[in-house]
């Protein structure tokens, strides 16, 4: 396979996961659904793309 068609989807990847474990870090346990940080570091981590777009999605709590 071609890494000119892997790599952009590796690079969204990756800045997924970035964005969404900075953001859980930052983020008071109170503005977390189920208010467990580790167990949406996990999703984030292992769940590929759809991990991060979960958290953003579920486990923040709306302002």
């Amino acid at each position: 396979m071609d890494m000119k068609l892997i790599f952009p989807l590796i690079l969204l990847q990756a800045i997924l996961m970035v964005i969404g474990l900075f953001d859980l870090l930052k983020r008071d346990p109170s503005r977390i659904r189920g208010e467990v940080k580790w167990v949406w570091a996990l999703v984030i981590v292992f769940v590929a793309s759809a991990g991060p777009i979960a958290y953003f999605i579920f486990g923040r709590k709306q302002s």
